[in-house]
């Protein structure tokens, strides 16, 4: 099954030069049954219609939706042209683009940067999901969905992030936290862009809880049952 994957950002150039960059680690999130694809979206990549490939992840992005950059807009076209065409799949600014592209809002959050490792509640189970009620996955955002789109559904969010996993139909859906994130990356992407703003003992609170259980693999099988269904 070939996925494209929508790259709208990248790591950190040193980060990136030890953990690789974010279409790397979307390939092995999903892992095998999937053939991989990356559009460089910020370097002007789309593809060419979207029919040309069965599935899309949209990356995460240090760009907010509201930002005035010249790919934002060709990229929201081609997902709604993709909806109901190709499966979508969004993580932290793809799960922001998609709220935006489809009708809703989403912006710079009054409650401030999430980081470190968040814990949403399953509101409404999917086929495609395993049953259990609640997930955990490192965060690093600032913006978030404050309102979602008409006809969509709040599979599971958090006191934080309200509308934290969406599904808009049955052929898209996208969530805020980061299944993509390896503790050790989301640890120096913590400090990358936080050490030196954060009081110390805040920073090692939130360093600590990257050490935690965190629900990677078991939301990567979400993605592929999606992608597959």
């Amino acid at each position: 099954m070939k996925i494209g994957i929508l790259e709208t950002g990248r790591p950190p150039a040193d980060l990136a030069a030890r953990f690789g960059r974010y279409d790397a680690m979307f390939a092995d999130l999903i892992g095998d049954g999937f053939t991989t694809v990356t559009y460089r979206i910020a370097e002007g990549e789309l593809p060419e219609r979207p029919e040309s490939c069965a599935g899309y992840l949209v990356t995460g992005s240090a760009a907010g939706v509201y930002d005035d950059l010249p790919w934002i807009g060709p990229l929201s076209d081609f997902l709604r042209a993709a909806r109901g065409r190709a499966k979508l799949v969004g993580i932290c600014f793809g799960h922001q683009l998609m709220a935006e592209a489809f009708g809703g809002r989403a912006e710079k959050s009054a409650r401030g940067w999430g980081l470190g490792l968040h814990r949403y509640e399953v509101r409404e189970p999917q086929s495609w999901m395993d049953g259990e009620g609640a997930f955990a996955l490192p965060v690093s955002h600032q913006d978030q969905v404050t309102v979602p789109p008409p006809g969509s559904r709040v599979v599971a969010g958090s006191a934080f992030s309200p509308f934290g996993m969406l599904v808009f139909d049955e052929m898209s859906m996208s969530m805020q936290p980061h299944p993509e994130f390896a503790p050790a990356y989301a640890k120096a992407l913590l400090a990358a862009r936080h050490a030196a703003r954060l009081p110390a003992d805040e920073f090692g609170q939130l360093t600590a809880s990257l050490d935690g259980a965190n629900d990677s693999a078991r939301v990567a099988g979400w993605i592929g049952r999606f992608l597959r269904a």
